[in-house]
């Protein structure tokens, strides 16, 4: 699989070109921080899902250059032998803080934050940027479309139309991750343990003589669950009533008839009571045929009698928007043990960052257990939940929020010390819970698909006067306008 390549080459060329250039300044063991955040929810949408946490502890466990690579860089010319033999004898022993996957998350937030060697801190961004942009997103676009299905089940089919092996495996574990019931991804299922699940392709029915006689062989081999696909030919008079035909003769433990085509809230509507005039009320319908959040939310209104859908190209793609948007970027240096905080600016306002070694709290109402704001701050900060605490936005002065009747919970856990993984990584199946537990502590408001609720992430007091202060400091050195 995929995850056993070694990865330590897949970068942006620059990331080697700057390791060389810190190296042969003698600046290779300067700590720097780094901070990976997202600055737009896909969709327009009222908050994301964090995941790839997994793929990437994997990664930076494995970073290892070998012969191959050194030879291939020596042969650019353009790196010092010093800066060869320091990647021969590479390893990883960075300090990684991370949210966990599966939680919901917003603009600006510190979703992993690194400290480490700048060479390695900063090498390790094309890698961790990949695998968490790609998770996050597609995990985000299947809890939407989870949710658009209001309690029927949601089938990931889209490895067919996923841009490349990759983006097949881990998006199918991202679309778990957000709600989906299964993969029609094998190696999915292999790798991760989620459940694959697949019914019959067209070339099935039309292997046989007629629709009937593929129906009762499928049934025969699968009688512990027969799911038929029913639209090869004609689905309201062939397909529907030789489905009905095999059911009653074969008797299935569980059965389904699925509906790839055509107006399937009238289809659906049909099947529905033919099946119920013909006793099989148990009978499930599983439609596909690229669905989408609006279009599942649509049909649903029109009242279509739909148990399970399969949903392919538009979660597998993300099709509607398919980038994350994650950067990486410096926010802090370390020398003689202080913490020196570095911001970038930026004429567009949402461009700059946050300074400084920061985390993430969640704010919950003591009531109702809701999710009230998050916070930005400063790592070394500690909030008590015995006062009421002020909230600033990050980008206009006047606009503060007061907290008051919380609980908080620190969002970042350690990932890695100096190294070495200290983080207990969870079962796919507990990060699946997990994140449906977390979604409900969001208000209904910014559940909504149009238009949703912004939810508050301010900055702490003492982080939010710093960075006005580094800002203000630039601009008396005319470095901005």
């Amino acid at each position: 699989m995929i995850e056993r390549i070694n990865m330590t080459m897949l970068t942006d060329f620059y990331e080697l070109t700057m390791a060389n250039g810190y190296l042969e300044k003698g600046m290779q063991d300067q700590i720097a921080y780094f901070d990976m955040f997202f600055r737009k929810i896909p969709d327009g949408g009222g908050f994301a899902i964090t995941a790839g946490l997994e793929q990437l502890i994997r990664c930076l466990q494995t970073l290892k250059f070998e012969e191959e690579d050194i030879v291939y860089l020596r042969k650019r010319g353009i790196f010092c032998e010093e800066f060869l033999e320091y990647l021969r004898n590479f390893k990883f022993e960075c300090d990684v803080w991370a949210i966990p996957e599966g939680t919901p998350v917003f603009p600006s937030e510190p979703l992993v934050t690194v400290r480490g060697p700048v060479i390695q801190s900063q090498f390790i961004e094309t890698i961790l940027l990949l695998l968490i942009n790609h998770q996050s997103l597609i995990a985000t676009k299947a809890n939407r479309i989870v949710r658009a299905a209001e309690g029927r089940g949601v089938m990931e089919f889209g490895t067919r139309r996923a841009h490349g092996a990759s983006s097949a495996i881990y998006g199918a574990r991202a679309a778990y991750i957000g709600g989906c019931i299964g993969t029609a991804c094998a190696i999915a299922d292999r790798e991760f343990g989620i459940p694959a699940l697949g019914t019959m392709a067209h070339s099935w029915v039309q292997m046989f003589d007629s629709e009937y006689e593929s129906f009762k062989a499928y049934a025969e081999i699968y009688p512990e669950n027969c799911t038929l696909l029913v639209d090869t030919y004609n689905t309201l008079k062939s397909g529907v009533p030789n489905a009905i035909r095999v059911f009653k003769e074969q008797k299935p433990q569980k059965m389904a008839i699925r509906i790839d085509s055509g107006d399937v809230t009238y289809l659906t509507k049909k099947s529905r009571k033919m099946l119920d005039e013909a006793g099989l009320t148990a009978c499930s319908i599983v439609v596909s045929n690229s669905f989408d959040e609006y279009l599942i939310r649509n049909v649903i209104d029109q009242g279509a009698e739909i148990d399970v859908f399969g949903v392919g190209e538009r979660l597998i793609t993300a099709r509607s928007e398919p980038v994350f948007g994650g950067v990486y970027k410096m926010a802090a240096l370390e020398k003689n043990g202080e913490i020196i905080p570095k911001i970038k600016i930026s004429e567009n306002v949402e461009k700059i960052t946050n300074p400084g070694f920061k985390t993430a709290y969640r704010f919950f109402d003591k009531d109702s257990g809701k999710a009230l704001a998050d916070v930005i701050t400063l790592a070394d900060e500690v909030i008590s939940t015995e006062v009421d605490y002020e909230i600033f936005d990050p980008q206009f002065i006047w606009k503060r929020k007061t907290i008051t009747n919380f609980n908080v919970k620190k969002l970042q856990e350690r990932i890695f010390d100096k190294g070495e993984l200290v983080y207990k990584m969870p079962s796919i199946n507990e990060i699946k819970q997990y994140c449906k537990e977390q979604i409900d502590t969001l208000w209904e408001e910014v559940l909504r698909f149009e238009n949703p609720h912004e939810y508050f992430v301010d900055l702490s007091e003492e982080l939010w006067t710093m960075k006005i202060k580094l800002i203000d400091e630039r601009k008396d050195r005319n470095l901005v306008k």
